[in-house]
């Protein structure tokens, strides 16, 4: 993959930092930075599409309610562990 130049401005610590992260990686800083600043990308990317998709699911306007959340959760690990909850909270019209 080709690169290109990008310049920024760092804090005097970040950058002492990750010169020494580099350092012990074996690495260049700019391949270090460059990296995190592909994963932060990729994460904001997943958060991103992840709330998408939980507002979708929301507008359908079925949901599990607290109480029955509360008392499946209070079961988990016990010997009258409860079965997964079901939608019980119907905002809209089927």
């Amino acid at each position: 993959m080709s690169t290109v130049p990008f310049t920024f401005r760092l804090e005097e610590t970040v950058k002492t930092q990750l010169e020494e992260e580099a350092n012990s990686d074996e690495r260049s800083a700019s391949y270090i930075a460059s990296r995190a600043i592909k994963q932060y990308l990729d994460n904001r990317r997943y958060e991103r599409l992840a709330m998408e998709e939980a507002v979708k699911e929301a507008d359908k306007g079925v949901f599990i309610s607290s109480q029955s959340m509360r008392a499946w959760f209070a079961s988990i690990g016990t010997d009258e562990e409860l079965a997964s909850p079901k939608p019980d909270v119907f905002l809209k019209e089927k």
